[in-house]
């Protein structure tokens, strides 16, 4: 079974089961955005968090070793996401990337926010004209560091 055959099953039983992401991320003990990533085929879950989400989800063992291992990250199915919800995330860093890595260069020097050594949360924020979707990226900054090839 591959792992997109796998994450279309995950997402089937989760709905057929009623689950939300929020109860299999308590279930382990995770994030629910790293939960909710991995269970979509973004992360490796290792072999005994993913017994757990097999059991909760009633899918075959053999599923256990194909969720453990290193996925094909990334990727979306067109250049430009046509997904509303994701294609307002790449409109926001079209208009804010530029000033974004302006401000990392002042406040931090030449280098790039590590999306390794990184975090993500989302939050829901009651506001009078309408709910705030308030979501914080917490990377760790990576210096450039040009090493000559004498070197």
């Amino acid at each position: 079974m591959t792992r997109n055959e796998i994450t279309e099953q995950i997402v089937l039983a989760r709905l057929t089961k009623g689950l939300t992401w929020q109860e299999l991320a308590d279930a382990v003990g995770r994030p629910v955005v790293w939960t909710t990533s991995a269970l979509l085929g973004q992360h490796p879950i290792p072999a005994d968090i993913g017994k757990v989400f097999v059991d909760m989800l009633g899918l075959d063992e053999s599923a256990i070793a194909v969720l453990a291992a290193p996925p094909m990250r990334g990727g979306l199915p067109t250049a430009v996401p046509t997904d509303p919800t994701i294609y307002r995330f790449y409109e926001a860093l079209q208009v804010y990337g530029g000033a974004l890595k302006e401000l990392i260069h002042e406040n931090f020097g030449d280098g790039i926010m590590s999306a390794i050594n990184f975090s993500v949360d989302l939050q829901k924020k009651s506001h009078p004209s309408g709910d705030r979707v308030v979501v914080t990226f917490d990377g760790k900054f990576l210096p450039y560091d040009w090493v000559s090839a004498d070197s």
